[in-house]
């Protein structure tokens, strides 16, 4: 009986676990409703195979490698720039290949526990960083995307990241994979889920990251999809909506 007890247990105490790791829609959707401004994923007609790739705590050593990969599979992504991360012309080498930067703050730390004020100047500071960049390339710069730093936010945040002509921007496709360093399980938890105007949620500063990538990019391209930056397939949804309207 007592076997049993815990064999009845095991599923109700890994059922929670499984939703974070892998969370379904309904969960995603019920997330984006209490949060609507917090961009999760983009309303896309099906037929309209395009995703976001977004690439957190850059840049780093391996950056490098990914733009390779990336040029090499016709795609381009959104990269989250920590500011303290930042060394000379490593964000124009990105914008340069048709990249774009997002805001990660100055450090890699929980956003939500800094008091406003501070994360107020760290937004700022990478912010002049971002700036700068765009401007030695005579680049314009389309849109301005935040996100915290362990993707926690509070209220708050979101306001106060508005007031500063930035969008919030989180994911529904998150392999784990700051805390799973296994490529081939993070490739398949992302080509599980990912689907039309899927944000996917990578990271830089780690090797295992590039052979993640060896795969899922020539995968998602064998499936038909266009794999591209935040800006871009959040214009392919506003348009979808002007054509549903």
């Amino acid at each position: 009986m007592l076997l049993l007890s815990i064999l009845l247990c095991i599923p109700l105490f890994c059922l929670p676990l499984y939703i974070v790791y892998k969370p379904p829609q309904i969960v995603i959707r019920a997330l984006a409703r209490r949060y609507p401004d917090v961009l999760w994923f983009v309303d896309v007609v099906a037929a309209e195979k395009v995703i976001a790739l977004t690439i957190d705590d850059a840049p780093s050593r391996f950056t490098p490698e990914i733009l390779r990969l990336l040029r090499d599979h016709d795609s381009h992504a959104t990269f989250f720039c920590i500011g303290s991360q930042v060394t000379p012309n490593s964000l124009q080498a990105i914008i340069s290949q048709g990249h774009e930067l997002g805001n990660h703050a100055m450090r890699d730390e929980a956003s939500v526990d800094l008091p406003p004020d501070k994360l107020r100047v760290q937004i700022e500071q990478v912010d002049e960083m971002i700036d700068e960049a765009y401007s030695e390339l005579g680049i314009e710069r389309q849109s301005r995307f935040f996100r915290p730093g362990f993707g926690f936010f509070s209220n708050v945040m979101i306001e106060m990241v508005q007031s500063m002509g930035y969008q919030t921007v989180l994911g529904n496709v998150y392999p784990h994979d700051a805390q799973i360093p296994y490529p081939k399980i993070n490739a398949r938890h992302i080509l599980s889920m990912v689907q039309p105007g899927s944000i996917i949620i990578v990271h830089d500063r780690r090797e295992y990251t590039t052979r993640m990538l060896q795969v899922v990019l020539p995968a998602l391209k064998r499936r038909g999809y266009e794999i591209v930056t935040m800006s871009h397939l959040l214009s392919l949804g506003k348009s979808t909506k002007r054509r549903e309207n």
